[in-house]
């Protein structure tokens, strides 16, 4: 594989990328010449960059990828999870030009310029990794060397000013659709199955139209009162960025919902049923960010390798009443993964079981949650 570096059709430029901490890295640029800042995370993903480049759950981040090679596959039309791209910024060891892939129609690197996001490469993801490991998630700005005049440290440290750490910002409402549509296809015949749009990928919709719903999708604040005027077969709450404390206009909503009709969620929205549910959330020191997570089914006893990409998670000792008990456990550092109330007939997990990427071990709860709880 030959590195942008080698080849003089793309355009790359010195970069640096800088630390909250105040460390320095230098490298290289790829994709859009500009400045950009975010938290930065790091997604331990091999494969599958072009559906975590398109999750909106990135919104306002810097994802480094820990895989080495970045690029070889290109990019395609059928791998898009959202309407565009959401991140700041990529961060990546080693960033190769050309695809090698007979699925790609683009150079990744023309996809990041057409979205106007920066990327740097040649810098060490290693010590960059162990640093968000030790110190936690922190805020990073990606370069140009020529905007800084020659003090790197002194620039970067200008530009951090004005980016925000993520606790405490509210990203749900710039990434929600603003009108509610229909998903295309699908039998419908288990009835409709409205899905809350807090930064949906694309193959939820996919599996929920494939489990035989007619997939309707609304606004993050859709009211109750019309969801339940329609007297759908369920509900489903997708994932999404940012602080699940600060969405409170979806609390209020689901809090109106829950019991009511069947519920399930996944990623932000098991933040926002937990919180409805009266629990508390918190940020976590790196979150979970990749697609080898290893999470425990309470019930079936089955080690699940799962697709994971959050930033805050929710307290289990304030998650009680109602029947509900904990089913997923994560294995890496036993913070709540999951749960489920036959009594509200809410069915919830803090992972991603529709994949996109990664395993699809945990794709049948789908099915139970159809099984269980709507048929």
């Amino acid at each position: 594989m030959k590195s942008l570096e080698t080849k003089s059709s793309a355009k790359t430029w010195n970069a640096v990328i800088y630390f909250e901490n105040g460390q320095v890295f230098e490298g290289r640029g790829f994709g859009a010449q500009k400045s950009s800042g975010g938290e930065i995370v790091f997604n331990t993903g091999m494969t599958g960059y072009q559906e975590i480049f398109t999750d909106p759950s990135y919104c306002r981040q810097i994802v480094l990828m820990t895989y080495p090679h970045i690029g070889s596959t290109g990019s395609n039309l059928e791998d898009i999870e959202s309407d565009g791209i959401f991140l700041s910024g990529v961060v990546a060891r080693e960033f190769v030009v050309e695809p090698s892939n007979w699925r790609s129609t683009k150079t990744l690197n023309d996809y990041l310029v057409d979205a106007g996001v920066p990327g740097i490469f040649e810098v060490d993801t290693r010590e960059m990794t162990r640093i968000i490991r030790s110190e936690g998630s922190q805020r990073a700005v990606i370069f140009p060397v020529s905007e800084s005049e020659g003090d790197l440290a002194a620039h970067g440290k200008k530009l951090l000013e004005s980016v925000s750490s993520m606790e405490g910002q509210e990203l749900v409402s710039e990434v929600s659709c603003r009108e509610p549509y229909q998903f295309e296809g699908g039998s419908g015949e288990l009835g409709e199955i409205i899905v809350y749009d807090f930064g949906v990928k694309t193959n939820i919709l996919r599996l929920l139209r494939d489990q035989g719903f007619k997939v309707s999708v609304v606004p993050y604040n859709y009211p109750a009162e019309k969801v339940l005027a329609s007297k759908p077969a369920a509900v489903f709450l997708t994932n999404g960025p940012g602080d699940p404390a600060l969405v409170d206009g979806a609390v209020e909503q689901v809090t109106q919902i829950l019991g009511k009709i069947p519920l399930m969620a996944i990623c932000m929205g098991h933040q926002i049923v937990a919180r409805a549910l009266g629990a508390s959330t918190y940020k976590m020191k790196f979150g979970h960010h990749g697609v080898n997570h290893p999470v425990k089914d309470l019930e079936s006893g089955r080690i699940l390798i799962t697709s994971q990409n959050h930033g805050f998670a929710v307290k289990a000792d304030t998650l009680k009443g109602n029947g509900i008990r904990v089913s997923h456990v994560s294995l890496n550092d036993q913070t709540l993964e999951g749960f489920e109330s036959p009594e509200l007939r809410v069915l919830s997990v803090q992972f991603h079981p529709e994949a996109k990427p990664g395993p699809s071990d945990a794709a049948y709860l789908f099915e139970k949650f159809v099984r269980g709880y709507v048929k």
